[in-house]
């Protein structure tokens, strides 16, 4: 009887190893259990680096979102924003880029020469592209070999001023002017061309240009103060970043001399320009969210265009006119009054 009792044990064991190492070895993987779910596609990441707070830049950065949108990419949905702003200092900037980078962002979309220049410096050698907005020379800022196929790891959106067209405007406010006073940021590259290109076309138009070019925020008060010890006939500011984001501070000095400022755009005349040939930069920042859609797409970086927008608008205020004795032209009956 133990003999037959322990025959019957062996035999059960027998069968219960064969069955297991057939289970194992039969037709592969087991079938996933019922409450298995595939993983959820995370959100592309996509940091913003703003230069500064000023509204036009603040106007890129809402078409920029906007033309995601519209391209299909909405932030909380598959897209994740990280919006940063550099309040205009260089170091911030740089250090903003750099976490973007470590933090293994899809794409950065820089707004303002500065901050596209902090980017790419910061993502070129990761591979992450950069998408820029309101670069005024981005090839004297090196973002780019050409327009046509910038041929780096950045492209993006130009902001074109019409210079010719903001000096007519100057000539028609102030039939009498002899002088236009400049203050510009020497290491901007776009202030630095722009500022060429207007004293080449000034003897055209009867004028002469004196720049006084600063450093840093805090020269834009000694440095306005000197425009006016020279007895400009009034001053003109191009899309300089650090002039621009601190305006009251030029215009503090200016109109106590009682010299008028012609702005680079729109935002500039609602805080106290008299006028401006203008772009639309919420426009801009449209487009630039699209290029940077068609990255998220697939598109390649170094072969993708650079769009040179610069179709342009005069507005003016009028009570700002009026502070300083000027008469709307004739000319610009029908331009776009902002206190309206």
């Amino acid at each position: 009887m133990k003999k037959q009792t322990l025959k019957k044990a062996l035999t059960l064991a027998l069968a219960i190893v064969m069955s297991v190492s057939l289970a194992a070895c039969s037709g592969g993987a087991a079938a996933p259990s019922a409450s298995a779910a595939p993983p959820e596609t995370q959100p592309l990441k996509v940091g913003i680096l703003q230069f500064a707070p000023h509204p036009s830049l603040d106007n890129c950065y809402t078409g920029i979102v906007q033309g995601l949108a519209d391209a299909g990419y909405v932030d909380g949905d598959n897209i994740s924003i990280d919006y940063q702003n550099g309040n205009g200092e260089s170091e911030t900037n740089n250090l903003i880029a750099s976490n973007f980078v470590t933090g293994g962002y899809d794409i950065i979309i820089a707004i303002a020469t500065p901050s596209a220049i902090s980017a790419y410096a910061a993502a070129r050698e990761a591979g992450i592209p950069v998408v820029f907005s309101a670069v005024s020379d981005p090839l004297g800022a090196g973002l780019a070999e050409t327009l046509e196929a910038p041929n780096t790891g950045a492209t993006g959106t130009s902001d074109s001023l019409n210079l010719e067209g903001q000096m007519q405007m100057i000539r028609a406010f102030l039939p009498d002017a002899e002088s236009i006073g400049i203050l510009y940021t020497t290491s901007e590259p776009n202030s630095i061309s722009h500022l060429a290109a207007f004293e080449d076309l000034a003897p055209a138009y009867g004028f002469t240009v004196e720049a006084v070019g600063i450093t840093d925020s805090s020269e834009v008060a000694s440095g306005a103060a000197a425009l006016a010890a020279k007895g400009v006939d009034c001053v003109n500011n191009f899309t300089d970043n650090n002039v621009v984001n601190n305006l009251s501070v030029l215009l503090n000095a200016t109109d106590a001399a009682g010299i008028p400022v012609f702005g680079s755009e729109e935002e500039q005349v609602r805080n106290g320009c008299v006028a401006s040939e203008t772009l639309d930069y919420i426009a801009l920042g449209v487009t630039t969210g699209q290029m940077a859609a068609g990255i998220l797409d697939g598109g390649d970086v170094k072969t993708m265009a650079v769009s040179v927008v610069s179709d342009s608008k005069p507005v003016y205020s009028a009570a700002n006119c009026e502070k300083f004795g000027i008469t709307v032209p004739e000319a610009y009956a029908n331009a776009t009054n902002l206190d309206e």
